[in-house]
Order: C-alpha cells, then structure tokens, then sequence
C-alpha cells in the first residue's frame, strides 16, 4: 500500500477546497494507494462533507493538522484530539518541522501529543528531518533517530503509525536531496523501526514532492509514499503524483 498524503497547511478559501477535492476525486485510485488530506481546521467540516457527497468516503481519509497533548482544558487556540475525531478525523500529522522550528515543540511534546492521539483513537503521521547544518556536519542520521527516540512514546501502535521523512533543507529551498539520500536515511528510518519492535511501518518522503519527481521516489524500495506540500494544493499535480503511485 502506498500513502499519498496532501498537507495543505494554511491554504485555501472553503470554495477552492471543495474544487480541489472535486477534481481530485476525478483521479482513478485502485487497492494499491491510500490517500489522506490534512486541511486546515476550518476546512475540515467541509472536506467532510464534499468527500461524501462526490463519492470519496472511502477512498479518501481526513487528518487534522496537529492536536494538543491534553484531553481538554484551558489552551486557547488549540484542538484536541477528540475534537479531531468528532470532526472527521482518522489521521493526525505531529511533528512537523513547520511547529518544530516555529513553535518551538520539542520531541518530548510531540511524544505526548502522538500518545494522546492514538489513545483516542487516530492514526498518527510522525515528521522527522533534519536542517542543512546537520546534513552537512554528517549528523544528518543521528538527528533523525535521535527524533525517532524522543517523539515515539513508551507505548505506541505501531498499526496507527506512519512516519514522514522530511529534510528541512530541502523543502521550498531550491534545493534537492538525491534517490540515494532518500534511500539512506528511510532505510535507517526503518532499521530503527524494527530494532524498536515496530515492523511495517510506513515511512513517506516529504521534501518537495511534485510530479517531476514523484516517479523516482516512489519506485525506490524503502519509499512507502509521500507527504506533499504545495503541490497538494493543485489537482493536476497532486493527481499526477497520485496517478505515479499507481504504476
């Protein structure tokens, strides 16, 4: 099964929302892909209601951006992830380098938001990726795993895990990480994975992903799909890269 995740990050009006999903739902997807759209939390009733109406129910899960680590209480401008859930919801993406870096989220924050997410009942898409200084010193696996260790909680479900691979450096930069860079470090990824007791995980590439190179990603072995950013926001492309998980 290959995951084709669309993060739409803090993107469009509701009426090209709904366009989008039309169009995406015009994209012939067989057994072998799953697709998930995380929207902004206020497109989320709407995504809702738009996969329904036009048939794509069951072909296209809901995901909430982040989610707070308590079940509720007084943390204004938060969601929880029951009110993820109540909205649509089966996925939540945490982790993101977006939040790590502009929010300041240490791991150990991401680790209590992944636990309370699963205990309510999501599916969980865990970013990890590390930033230009940290490739180039050579750490560049080290900080990978070292996110891995300090944002997977104690008790995890590995059934309601997936994991995003997403080299800060190479997102919206210009620049490119290669075939083998993205084979190295999803095969530390998944080395790390299985020495924790956490086998057929899924583990997706996110560093811009578009339908020039989608073909390339998806056809390396350890690559179990993508987490797409603004080309996610365009039907063709996101479609195209879609249509790539197919062959």
């Amino acid at each position: 099964m290959t995951i084709i995740a669309s993060n739409w990050k803090m993107n469009l009006d509701r009426q090209s929302a709904e366009q989008l999903l039309v169009e995406m739902a015009s994209c012939p997807v067989g057994d072998k892909v799953k697709r998930i759209v995380f929207p902004s939390f206020t497109l989320l009733d709407l995504a809702r209601a738009t996969r329904e109406q036009i048939g794509l129910a069951n072909h296209l899960a809901l995901g909430g951006q982040d989610c707070h680590a308590a079940a509720n209480g007084a943390h204004t401008g938060d969601v929880s992830a029951a009110m993820l859930i109540e909205s649509g919801c089966q996925w939540v993406l945490v982790g993101h380098s977006e939040r790590r870096q502009n929010h300041k989220e240490s791991s150990a924050t991401i680790a209590a938001k992944l636990e309370m997410a699963q205990a309510e009942g999501l599916s969980v898409m865990l970013c990890v990726g590390e930033n230009l200084a940290e490739r180039q010193s050579g750490h560049a696996e080290a900080t990978v795993t070292a996110m891995l260790s300090g944002s997977l909680p104690h008790k995890v479900d590995g059934a309601k895990l997936a994991i995003a691979y997403e080299p800060v450096w190479a997102i919206g930069t210009g620049m490119t990480a290669t075939p083998e860079n993205v084979m190295e470090m999803h095969q530390a990824i998944h080395k790390y994975l299985k020495n924790s007791g956490l086998n057929d995980v899924p583990v997706l590439y996110g560093g811009s992903v578009n339908p020039e190179n989608a073909n390339t990603l998806l056809a390396l072995e350890q690559v179990d799909g993508v987490l797409v950013g603004g080309a996610s926001l365009d039907a063709k492309s996101i479609n195209a890269i879609t249509l790539a998980a197919e062959i």
